[in-house]
């Protein structure tokens, strides 16, 4: 006598493999792109190092398409250390990730993520980077401390529209 196969009772462990899930947000690669340390003086800054250096930090990110939905977001970190005006150390960090948006993902939703989301990912890896190349420098390890990305993407939105107002007020005066 045949059996007949129940086809509505399928394992579905097996069904859920066979159907293809795609992340809204893929790394397909993080790498450093450039990176400078200047040690004008070392010997002096280490050894007779009386008065703690003055450090400026500047953190920007930037994105470009690459193809359709493959962006590269990088982050560009400068150190500035001096003591009065003599300088400490420079340091210029960019450290970037290639970066897949899924096509479920709607458009207006692009910039935030790439400005946002993104940068917030690569951003333990950079600062890493910098607490390592400074420890190596001679120095303390300078550990950055977390960066809010949706606080710089507003301000970056605020000044775009501060520069998209700027020309239709000179036309008016």
């Amino acid at each position: 006598m045949a059996q007949k196969k129940n086809k509505s009772k399928q394992n579905p462990q097996k069904a859920a493999s066979t159907q293809e899930t795609h992340a809204p947000l893929t790394v397909n690669a993080q790498y450093v792109k450039d990176l400078s340390f200047e040690n004008p003086a070392p010997l002096k800054n280490i050894l007779g190092a009386e008065e703690r250096p003055s450090i400026s930090i500047h953190i920007e990110a930037q994105a470009n398409n690459l193809s359709e939905r493959s962006y590269e977001v990088a982050l560009r970190i400068q150190v500035d250390a001096k003591v009065k005006e003599a300088q400490v150390f420079l340091m210029d960090l960019e450290y970037a990730g290639v970066f897949t948006i899924g096509a479920e993902v709607p458009e207006d939703y692009l910039r935030p993520i790439l400005m946002i989301e993104c940068p917030r990912i690569l951003f333990p890896f950079a600062r890493n980077i910098v607490a390592t190349t400074t420890q190596e420098g001679g120095y303390p390890a300078l550990l950055l401390t977390p960066v809010d990305f949706a606080a710089l993407y507003q301000r970056q939105v605020a000044q775009e529209q501060a520069q998209k107002e700027k020309p239709n007020q000179e036309t008016l005066q």
